[in-house]
């Protein structure tokens, strides 16, 4: 292939690059003398999680509010003792929502005197930062103590900078292999990196339903539940100009 041609292949491809990217706060020249190579390339890197945050929660019913509140505060020490005798430190603990209310739902199957029962109801929640082979134990001691309204983790990767850093790093080496690819594919040569611009996605969000932990899990023969930490993936897109020769 001729140089000419060769430079006319490369600019209508900057050219184009330079539409698509066009948001980008570097202006690459495109002209005759400008033989460059531009490539957008998408990476991620995946680490273990190495942070549990566990939400725990209780809800009670009462006739009244004050034997509501009653019933709620001796769940919510019972809940908040138990976790600390586990080892788990008042710093890791943090409340995360609490209300007493009238109670405004009655199941149509309930009796009178059932619902004579509900006439207010108490919730209260935290959330207890742990290390992951943790977060099983967390659970199960919480639910043992009356938080049946528990489940959720989030798991967490305490230097996400790092991990973010590492995606960037694998998407340029992607963009730089699909440049050397057509730089053999134009029979130029690619002499260097002149610019390059990385844009972080957001993390998708993995939602974790909250569990309802019944009664029967608080039998002292019911083990812990089976819990396997996420790994935690980060992903990065860099926009890449390579000079040719």
């Amino acid at each position: 292939m001729k140089i000419k041609s060769v430079a006319r292949f490369v600019t209508a491809a900057i050219a184009m690059m330079g539409l698509l990217h066009a948001g980008h706060t570097q202006t690459i020249k495109v002209d005759k003398d400008n033989r460059t190579i531009a490539v957008t390339a998408s990476d991620k890197a995946l680490t273990d999680a190495d942070l549990a945050v566990v939400h725990v929660g209780f809800q009670v019913f009462g006739p009244d509010e004050q034997s509501t509140y009653a019933s709620g505060s001796k769940t919510s020490n019972a809940i908040v003792d138990a976790l600390k005798k586990a080892g788990v430190p008042d710093k890791s603990i943090e409340s995360e929502s609490q209300n007493l209310q009238p109670n405004n739902y009655h199941d149509p199957k309930e009796s009178e005197m059932d619902r004579a029962k509900k006439q207010f109801t108490l919730n209260q929640s935290w959330t207890v930062k742990t290390k992951p082979d943790d977060a099983a134990k967390v659970l199960h001691v919480a639910v043992e103590a009356g938080a049946n309204q528990s489940g959720q983790i989030d798991w967490q990767y305490q230097d996400m900078n790092a991990l973010q850093a590492k995606a960037a790093a694998n998407a340029l080496s992607k963009a730089q292999v699909i440049a050397q690819q057509m730089a053999q594919g134009l029979n130029v040569k690619l002499s260097g990196l002149i610019y390059a611009s990385n844009q972080a996605p957001e993390s998708p969000v993995r939602p974790v339903p909250m569990l309802a932990m019944m009664k029967a899990a608080r039998d002292q023969s019911v083990a812990p539940l089976a819990i396997n930490p996420r790994q935690i993936e980060e992903a990065a897109t860099v926009y890449a100009v390579f000079a040719i020769e």
